[in-house]
């Protein structure tokens, strides 16, 4: 108990350095008259009833400060999150650390407002769970959603319970705490080389040199042979798709990727109905449909396809364990391979497990597929040998992605979960089955996964609505990762139902990536990003697609470069079919029946300025598009054939009754009325 001071006397609140640091303020009237008799929690159970008798007998209203355990006062006043270390994240905090050790024999005292809070259900939280996170529905709000959290408002929230502690330095959260643009290091980058190439000045006047201007001087052969090298590589750089789409190939089924092979040839497009529907793209800018295969027995969609590098063999997936693997000559009309990736030398006794397989990659030499599966874990299959030769449980949620990291070698290989998480994989090191490093930044789950092919850059997207650059020599090793909480800096967001609120955003304190691109939206669904290809870009961009119906194109230091927009390209291009029950709503609470556009995934082609997008589209985004948009020099029309705007069928047949605006359809069209879907 403490003693009572006479009126000439300070009081506690005055002179008590506790006051100071951590602002707890007696919230009940001092009375000079009053002992500040102050009962211990936990007192002897002289009932034998096994319960406390001071705590049990006694009300918030009998007394005006309860004393609690120094250390648990102080992290539930001060909220501060600290590194693995021990040590704060602000260097303004180690004047506070030595306050405390002057007062580490003292008692803490705590009012009856911070009591109440500190029995509610964040307060029970923070003291029985270390990787405590509150509801979904509180993080809408800043100041209710982590007591660590630092408030934009000098003032405190009259609605918490708190008195006001003593301002620190305040962390940026929101829109504040987003990376600078444009990025510092991804300048480095793009006049590196690793990312194309740099334009070069000719003369001291700064023109602005359209491409028939270049092309002026590469006829005339101006400059040093290096300049001129430098100068068509640079052509291609301006050479952006528009929005306009050459060709909008309508699904009756929602598409969920699209992909061009590595020389350009093919293409292929995975839809809802479980279908993947392959194209002969050897001139880019007249198509031809190939063939179609069948998942029998999908669950849900077809996650993903890859291509084997000659082009002979589609592996893809469902939400199942098994992949099937179909050939690609049109004359093979074979049923697919089936294989089951639950089947391997890490289940002996052959019990069958469930999981569904999210991501899938052909290794470079086609003997191998690379799976990220919903049990956790990355799969590496042997397809001679028709068995999974390698499961490596690595991540504490879904895997969302996974690719390999050169396109030579099958001994590196990234992995993205919903753990928020990127692991780096050396096969060649996988006695103990530890990962060869990790990056941390993301602070909620990944997207996917792409690999820049030259066992060094890797990009990823992520549900934080970000697409991150890493690069391999900046990786965390496994010992300084295991360190860190990764459940203590994610909110754990859900994308498929919520709308993303920046103003909770607070940067990952260990964040390694090197380039952060922002802009577009990963909502609803797992929205893919890539590098774009050396042959047609230069390898000067990442783009990605987006819920709000866009590509985004930026270049290395986070800029824009464009965008296409394939929302306004495909609005009401098809009548609204009164059979398709679509009456969903957006995160801005229109109803389905207005046209809506999600761009899950986008190709750039290798060779020529021409981007596919692949798309939940319609009437609210009940089917799905593949749209062919190309570089046209900021021109709308197009006199060549085919003409712009052009409305096939999954089969690239003409229908005229695409064209009807929704107004006019007023009869009911089967699918046979769109041909053979």
């Amino acid at each position: 108990m403490s003693a009572p001071h006479s009126p000439n006397t300070p009081t506690r609140e005055e002179t008590d350095p506790r006051t100071v640091i951590y602002g707890f303020v007696n919230d009940t009237e001092d009375d000079d008259d009053d002992m500040d008799y102050v009962p211990a929690l936990g007192g002897s159970d002289d009932d034998g009833d096994g319960d406390d008798g001071d705590e049990g007998n006694m009300s918030y209203h009998d007394a005006a400060e309860i004393i609690i355990p120094r250390e648990l006062a102080i992290e539930f006043a001060e909220g501060e999150e600290e590194d693995e270390d021990g040590e704060h994240e602000d260097e303004e905090e180690d004047e506070l650390d030595e306050a405390e050790s002057a007062i580490s024999d003292w008692p803490i005292y705590i009012s009856r407002s911070q009591i109440l809070q500190l029995l509610s259900q964040d307060g029970i939280g923070r003291i029985l769970a270390t990787t405590y996170t509150t509801r979904p529905s509180r993080n809408r709000n800043p100041r209710a959603a982590h007591l660590d959290d630092d408030d934009d408002d000098e003032d405190s929230d009259p609605g918490n319970g708190y008195d006001p502690v003593v301002p620190r330095r305040r962390r940026n959260r929101g829109r504040a705490a987003f990376q600078t643009v444009p990025s510092e290091e991804g300048k480095e980058l793009m006049n590196a080389g690793n990312f194309g190439s740099s334009p070069r000045s000719s003369d001291t006047i700064k023109r602005k040199q359209r491409l028939s201007y270049n092309l002026m001087r590469r006829e005339l052969g101006l400059g040093s042979d290096g300049r001129q090298k430098n100068a068509n590589r640079t052509l291609k750089h301006n050479m952006i798709p528009e929005s306009i789409a050459d060709t909008i190939i309508h699904y009756n089924a929602r598409c969920y990727s699209g992909q061009f092979s590595d020389d350009g040839n093919f293409f292929f497009s995975c839809a809802q109905d479980f279908k993947v529907r392959m194209y002969d793209t050897s001139n880019p800018y007249s198509w031809k449909y190939y063939k179609s295969v069948l998942y029998p027995y999908g669950q849900w969609t077809i996650t993903d396809a890859s291509l084997s590098r000659d082009n002979r063999f589609l592996a893809y997936s469902s939400i199942r364990s098994i992949v099937c693997l179909a050939p690609t000559d049109p004359d093979d009309e074979s049923e697919p391979t089936l294989l089951d990736f639950a089947n391997g030398s890490h289940n002996p006794r052959g019990y069958h497990t469930y999981f569904g397989i999210w991501s899938i990659r052909f290794s470079g030499d086609g003997r191998e597929i690379v799976a990220g599966t919903g049990d956790n874990s990355v799969y590496v299959y042997d397809i001679e040998r028709r068995q999974s030769i390698l499961r490596i449980p690595g991540h504490e949620d879904d895997v969302n992605a996974v690719c390999f990291g050169d396109s030579q070698s099958p001994h590196i290989l990234y992995s993205g979960s919903d753990d928020t998480t990127l692991k780096v994989w050396d096969r060649r090191s996988m006695g103990d089955g530890r990962e060869a490093g990790v990056f941390l930044g993301h602070t909620e789950g990944l997207t996917y996964v792409d690999s820049k092919g030259d066992g060094r850059y890797v990009l990823s997207n992520g549900k934080d609505q970000t697409a991150k650059l890493w690069d391999l020599r900046k990786m965390m090793s496994k010992e300084k990762a295991d360190k860190v909480d990764i459940g203590a800096h994610t909110t754990r967001f859900e994308y498929r139902s919520t709308a993303y609120d920046e103003s909770t955003y607070r940067p990952h304190p260990h964040d390694c990536s090197v380039v952060t691109f922002r802009g577009h939206r990963v909502l609803k669904t797992l929205i893919r990003c890539h590098f774009s290809p050396p042959g047609s870009t230069d390898s000067r961009y990442v783009y990605s697609g987006s819920y709000d119906g866009s590509v985004y194109i930026w270049n290395l230091d986070a800029t824009l470069a464009g965008k296409i927009d394939v929302l306004k390209a495909t609005r009401n291009s098809r009548p609204r079919d009164p059979n398709l029950l679509a009456e969903t709503f957006d995160f801005h609470g229109r109803s389905g029946g207005a046209w809506m556009t999600c761009v899950r995934d986008a190709s750039w082609h290798p060779n020529v300025p021409m981007v596919a997008a692949t798309s939940w589209n319609g009437w609210g985004t009940s089917q799905g598009t593949c749209t062919v948009h190309t570089w046209n020099d900021g021109l709308e029309e197009d006199e060549a054939e085919p003409r712009v705007g052009r409305r096939v069928n999954a089969e690239l047949r003409h229908d005229a009754r695409l064209y009807r605006s929704s107004s006019r359809a007023r009869r009911q069209f089967s699918e046979d009325d769109l041909g053979n879907d």
